[in-house]
């Protein structure tokens, strides 16, 4: 599967959001789905993520402004984004969790990125 991030962008703070994540087949809905973002000089982090039967988890920072869903008849993936600060700013990337379908094994997959850019 490929995945296709898009929906970033400029927004002022206080703003929302929605980017998404297209995935090329049929198989996404075994996946387990995550957005990360990494900010510029940071790592890495995880911040939503939806398993393959709608179960939900956020990172600390984006609990209750965020919200992670997904359309398995659409194939994607989205970050509902509210009440942004600008420490929220970074490159958003959706990822697909290594998933057993039937007797094999579905490789991870990342998308490109998507730019989160918050003004104050």
């Amino acid at each position: 599967v490929q995945l296709q991030a898009s929906g970033g962008g400029l927004v002022q703070a206080g703003g929302s959001l929605r980017p998404s994540c297209a995935a090329s087949r049929s198989t996404f809905n075994v996946y387990n789905m995550r957005w990360y973002r990494q900010a510029p000089g940071k790592q890495r982090e995880l911040v939503a993520l939806i398993s393959s039967g709608g179960s939900t988890n956020y990172a600390d920072s984006v609990k209750g402004r965020f919200a992670i869903s997904r359309d398995n008849t659409k194939d994607t993936v989205y970050l509902q984004m509210n009440s942004l600060k600008p420490e929220d700013t970074a490159v958003y990337y959706c990822n697909a969790e290594s998933a057993r379908y039937g007797s094999t094994w579905l490789p991870e997959v990342w998308g490109q990125g998507t730019q989160v850019t918050v003004s104050s």
